[in-house]
């Protein structure tokens, strides 16, 4: 139940939430928007979730919380950042190195943005299951500036050893991905907006729909759970009609005379060939972001290269549907 109660002339929105698995508030705010980031030359502003100028309210966790199924609790506050992520399900995966859980001179431990589970947030990429040595690629691109991401994983890669690199990408390697994403083809997806915090696309306060033009647009399935990085769960991904079966006419053999063949190098079902990663079951909002990077050269490297030439006479309606088609395959 969400109440307003006046004080000093403003309305402050409380929502309590009481769950039979924790004790616990949900504070519903009014937020400030954040200074305004800008989009990389070629993004479209859909890809790059910018926080609306103008805030309805976010979720924001407080206190100790708890996460379905898990018989572990942690404070909001605590698992808030990006040093100590929660492990909601240990049991789950193998035995975590220090730069994937956390530790000691770790200010950026790996799970805290690509969860314990490896499969992230929109904004981070899906790396379970990948292979090791194509992740320790992409970090050693990273740290030499041939992948460019000043704001955060150049950083990280230039901050941290081999050794954390490769433990990191073997505890990832030895993961297995499960379906994450729910793609749905529709012309008219629920009203959203883009919360400051976390820059997730969620559900608009005052209902209704809107066109979805020629965007994806993807949001949690439960928006305080993604809060809380719990890995069990994920995403509902908004696609235009017709997005799946054009996405697929591309990626076997071409479509208006468009040719990509994607199998090829990732494999039959796109579940990944040798050291070529998977590309079934991503988040199609960081596939088409990826897709757009390589066409415009803030991603490189050999293989990046490659797809270059491929993506380069890709429109953008043929990333979007490219995009939800690999979202909609099964991860194994």
């Amino acid at each position: 139940m969400i109440r307003r109660t006046p004080r000093a002339n403003t309305f402050v929105r409380i929502a309590v939430l009481v769950c039979a698995f924790a004790s616990l508030s949900l504070i519903v705010r009014e937020l400030n928007a954040q200074a305004a980031l800008t989009v990389p030359a070629g993004l479209p502003d859909w890809a790059f979730n910018i926080p609306d100028k103008i805030q309805p309210t976010a979720v924001r966790p407080e206190g100790i919380v708890k996460a379905p199924g898990s018989a572990k609790e942690y404070d909001a506050a605590t698992i808030a950042g990006n040093a100590t992520p929660p492990d909601w399900f240990p049991d789950e995966h193998p035995a975590a190195p220090r730069s994937v859980r956390g530790d000691t001179g770790i200010a950026m431990a790996c799970g805290s943005c690509h969860l314990m589970s490896g499969q992230g947030h929109p904004e981070s990429a899906d790396i379970a299951g990948m292979p090791a040595e194509y992740l320790i690629r992409q970090m050693a691109y990273y740290k030499a500036g041939t992948r460019k991401d000043d704001a955060r994983m150049g950083p990280i890669a230039r901050a941290a050893s081999d050794d954390d690199v490769r433990q990191a990408a073997e505890y990832f390697a030895a993961l297995k991905p499960t379906v994450w994403v729910k793609v749905i083809e529709t012309a008219t997806p629920p009203k959203t907006f883009i919360a400051a915090a976390g820059r997730h696309r969620q559900l608009h306060p005052d209902g209704g729909t809107e066109p979805i033009g020629r965007r994806i647009l993807q949001i949690p399935a439960d928006p305080f759970r993604t809060e809380i990085r719990d890995p069990h769960s994920g995403f509902i991904a908004y696609v235009p009609p017709g997005s799946i079966a054009r996405g697929e006419a591309l990626v076997k053999g071409g479509a208006s005379g468009k040719t990509v063949q994607c199998a090829i190098c990732h494999g039959e079902g796109l579940k990944g060939l040798g050291e070529v990663p998977r590309l079934a079951g991503l988040q199609p909002l960081y596939v088409a972001r990826q897709l757009f990077d390589m066409r415009y050269g803030s991603s490189a490297g050999k293989a990046a290269a490659l797809m270059k030439a491929v993506v380069t006479n890709l429109a953008e309606d043929d990333i979007i549907a490219i995009s939800a088609y690999v979202a909609s395959l099964p991860p194994q």
